[in-house]
């Protein structure tokens, strides 16, 4: 039981898992509210507002609540780890919210780390340009050591206006056959191109100090959560991946996938990496498909063969949750790797290549489940938790369309291990009026904390919302 929330001793029954929704309406700021639905025998708060961006959580050794922050998209050079603390069983509430780190370049998630033989504690943050590491010590309010740099990442491409270049990574640590590994997820970038660095749309995998580094996956385009499930098939890792941009609205499917375990170390790795499709393979129908869009040229920026051919059934729109982006519907998605910025030395080239694209599909590892096109997976956790309302289950927040008028995400899903279904469990994120879409909100990041009871991110609005048991 999570040491900071009280939760109902008496379990409700698995049954209920297929409930009636119910709509809750919550006020977060004068004259400000959203409503959301869900199972009816859950209750839903807000925990905490006015947090620029929030993205991730991860909680401590000591049993507090860490939140990522982005700040906006007009600068991603300000983000934030808080410290959600002083919590309110009455209110539901946190009373306090701390600034461990500022001025931080895309900090998406975090995850800690204990040395078994030393027991010193490390806070782990990925950034756009590199893998730093912290020490950490119960109850520290700020770092207490310098950073340590495991790793530097390619960190230059178009900014997100012109589609692809995928500012955020994302690291877990991990216990691997009886091993203690850390992995870091970085996407590509680009919407649709061939890469030249080992270290776009690939998963990397290392020793907690940043030693025997060995990449363990390619071909995921923009793997944002990534999470050790210790409870599912002796202790697995997963991943959210988000489908490319190019083939209109209703393709390509967007993925959840159980990574390959055997090839989570070096002396493990004896098999080749696995490719996960990106960026010729795509999934529809939740299977793997061959794209044959060409891929864009690498050659000048000013070069006219530089844009791939966009397909006559994409999506004309400019308009986007994030503003008006003029032309990106038409070409500027297409880009090649970095937005064809010239060829650099890759400085993670002891570690491989990029993989050459896949001319056929059949080796793709299958996916765990699918999404509606554009439904953008982000944040998941499981809940292994029996006789409850989320028995056996996953949830995954589906962060929603960036060009809101194709309708998909907004919403929570639930995935059962028995059938790999998606199912709505709390929606209301997005609404139609008269075929007119409204963004009320966008789900992130979860974080269990016990039987039925989580939190969840809106970096839309900048909440974090608690969900538990009626009383």
């Amino acid at each position: 039981m999570h040491r900071f929330f009280k939760l109902p001793a008496v379990l409700l029954s698995a049954s209920l898992a297929v409930a009636a929704q119910s709509p809750h309406t919550l006020t977060y700021a004068p004259g400000k509210s959203i409503t959301l639905s869900l199972p009816s025998e859950l209750d839903i708060n807000v925990a905490a507002s006015g947090l620029h961006r929030v993205r991730f959580f991860a909680q401590a050794p000591d049993g507090r609540v860490f939140a990522t922050g982005m700040y906006n998209l007009a600068d991603n050079t300000q983000g934030s780890i808080y410290i959600l603390d002083g919590w309110d069983d009455k209110t539901h509430t946190f009373t306090r919210i701390t600034h461990y780190l500022d001025h931080l370049r895309n900090p998406n998630n975090l995850a800690f780390y204990t040395d078994p033989a030393t027991k010193q504690s490390w806070l782990y943050v990925p950034l756009t340009d590199k893998l730093v590491r912290y020490k950490y010590n119960a109850g520290d309010n700020a770092p207490s050591s310098r950073p340590e740099t495991l790793v530097h990442f390619p960190d230059y491409g178009l900014s997100y206006k012109y589609g692809g270049w995928h500012l955020t990574r994302t690291v877990t640590a991990a216990t691997l056959h009886g091993k203690p590994r850390i992995f870091v997820s970085t996407g590509s970038s680009c919407n649709y191109c061939q890469e030249r660095e080992v270290l776009r749309a690939a998963v990397l995998s290392m020793n907690p100090d940043g030693s025997d580094q060995v990449v363990v996956a390619q071909g995921l385009r923009n793997a944002v959560d990534l999470r050790f499930i210790p409870d599912l098939d002796d202790g697995a890792l997963f991943a959210t991946d988000m489908g490319d941009d190019h083939l209109g609205d209703q393709l390509p499917e967007d993925t959840f996938f159980e990574l390959d375990s055997n090839n989570h170390s070096g002396p493990i790795a004896a098999k080749p990496t696995p490719n996960y499709g990106w960026p010729t393979c795509y999934f529809g129908n939740g299977k793997p498909v061959h794209d044959t869009t060409p891929l864009p040229s690498m050659t000048t920026v000013n070069d006219t063969k530089i844009v791939a051919p966009r397909p006559a059934a994409a999506a004309k729109s400019d308009s986007s949750v994030y503003g008006k982006q003029a032309g990106v519907a038409g070409a500027g998605t297409n880009l090649a790797a970095g937005g064809g910025n010239a060829s650099a030395v890759d400085p993670n080239a002891a570690l491989g290549h990029a993989p050459e694209p896949l001319s056929a599909c059949d080796q793709v590892p299958p996916a765990y489940t699918t999404f509606a096109a554009h439904s953008s997976p982000l944040g998941f956790a499981y809940f292994a938790d029996k006789s409850t309302v989320l028995h056996d289950s996953f949830l995954i927040a589906l962060h929603g369309a960036g060009h809101p008028h194709i309708g998909t995400g907004y919403r929570v899903v639930r995935v059962s291990p028995a059938d790999h279904k998606p199912k709505d469990f709390l929606t209301g994120f997005l609404t139609m009026d008269h075929g007119k879409p409204t963004v009320h909100g966008r789900p992130c990041g979860i974080l269990r904390l016990g039987p039925d009871t989580f939190l969840l991110t809106d970096d839309y609005l900048g909440l974090v919302y608690y969900i538990h048991p009626r009383s």
